[in-house]
């Protein structure tokens, strides 16, 4: 019975969130999650969401993930910094790009399905 307490106490570590940061950026929300491997070595979770439209109006949250182990962490932060660099390099900092524009657009054309219509106009 000793094992089976051992892996009872497993399954409770293993659900239990290590670390959890959600940023909200523009259209997208960004999750950065830290969890556990079976032999209590980290490794984190980069998801991206954005929310998307059905032609019915109905909404879903289309998700992208990328798993990132601690081995890789410094190489991964090297080539992230050095894009980010020759981004900001080449167009500067701008905070509004075409994405979020894009975003915004789809957004707008989902969430109002409907023209405003005076019916008392159709009257006349």
């Amino acid at each position: 019975m000793e094992g089976f307490d051992k892996n009872a106490d497993f399954e409770r570590n293993d659900k239990e969130e290590i670390f959890s940061k959600a940023v909200r950026a523009g259209k997208r929300t960004y999750f950065f999650d830290v969890k556990a491997t079976r032999k209590n070595d980290y490794y984190l979770t980069l998801t991206e969401s954005k929310k998307r439209f059905e032609d019915d109006g109905r909404f879903f949250f289309e998700k992208h993930k990328i798993f990132l182990y601690k081995e890789d962490f410094d190489k991964f932060s090297e080539g992230l910094e050095e894009a980010i660099a020759f981004i900001k390099e080449i167009q500067g900092n701008e905070e509004t790009t075409n994405a979020y524009k894009e975003d915004e657009e789809v957004e707008q054309v989902a969430g109002t399905p409907y023209s405003d219509i005076d019916f008392e106009d159709l009257h006349k």
